[in-house]
């Protein structure tokens, strides 16, 4: 039986009434790096930067975290208990790029403030939210759908122009967050470097409810949905990062499949928010990373 979904990655306003986290528009195994292996000692001091992909919102225990939501049991979080490394955690729901330079809430500091020498494992995930990529994807292109429920009514919209404007708008963000691991690279020269891919969110061969887009654009909304993996992707190679490749792994798990690993268009106080993953990915996503420092 076919049912239907979305793709995430929204911005977070820090606005809860008792954890009732309200989804918003955003102002929306490669080589590489100092690299631990069997004989090597884990990494003992571990910073992770992101977005609400890598904090985790409402995957239970949720720390506000002053605007940022952040889970206890986020894949950062499994990961430095599996690695034994002390773990500062800085990501936040709602990140984009320029939320690594700047202060995104008060009192929440840049991201990279803590990326500094003596720093032995960053892992990093961070793109979606950028120009509103998936803002558009999971608000603008359900509005869409009644013009044309069988056709790709979003699709169509992007590419008004001439110029399709998501795919268009992740060219930069590629560059910004090549630019972003390049300056991790820097800020902490003897650390291991992780690009975390995101996940598969949306399938062409998957309909359902919580996913309310027009049949042809679940096929557009998965072309964006790569374009996002890859432009990571192309960030960890051109700084010699490690990447982890979260997109094959969550294969069969989008939103409108038997087993999703992402929740669907309506938040789950006991589980995730809206369009964000369920605690199943995140222990997926952290066993691949303590896979990667320790290969």
């Amino acid at each position: 039986m076919q049912r239907h979904h979305t793709a995430p990655f929204l911005r977070w306003t820090a606005l809860l009434a008792g954890l009732v986290c309200a989804v918003t528009g955003c102002s929306f195994p490669s080589s590489g790096g100092p690299r631990a292996s069997d004989s090597a000692p884990s990494p003992q001091s571990y910073v992770a930067l992101g977005d609400s992909y890598s904090s985790a919102p409402l995957v239970p225990v949720t720390d506000v975290a002053n605007g940022c939501f952040r889970s206890t049991a986020n894949y950062p979080s499994l990961a430095a208990k599996a690695l034994s490394a002390k773990l500062d955690d800085h990501t936040c729901g709602g990140a984009r790029s320029v939320d690594f330079h700047r202060s995104q809430y008060p009192e929440v500091p840049p991201q990279l403030a803590a990326v500094k020498p003596g720093v032995d494992l960053v892992t990093l995930g961070t793109g979606g939210n950028d120009q509103q990529v998936f803002a558009h994807l999971t608000r603008r292109c359900p509005r869409l759908r009644s013009l044309d429920p069988d056709g790709s009514p979003c699709r169509d919209f992007m590419r008004a122009g001439g110029k399709d404007r998501l795919l268009s708008a992740l060219a930069g963000t590629r560059k910004r967050v090549t630019d972003l691991v390049g300056e991790v690279r820097r800020l902490a020269p003897e650390a291991m470097v992780v690009v975390v891919g995101y996940p598969q969110i949306v399938s062409p061969e998957n309909i359902c409810a919580e996913l309310p887009l027009a049949r042809g654009d679940y096929a557009y909304a998965e072309q964006v949905n790569l374009a996002l993996t890859e432009a990571l992707r192309s960030a960890a190679e051109a700084n010699d990062a490690s990447y982890v490749d979260v997109w094959e792994a969550s294969k069969g798990h989008d939103i409108c499949s038997d087993d999703p690993w992402v929740n669907g268009s309506v938040t789950d106080q006991k589980r995730a928010a809206a369009y964000h993953p369920f605690a199943k990915e995140q222990a997926a996503v952290a066993d691949l990373v303590v896979a990667a420092v320790r290969d």
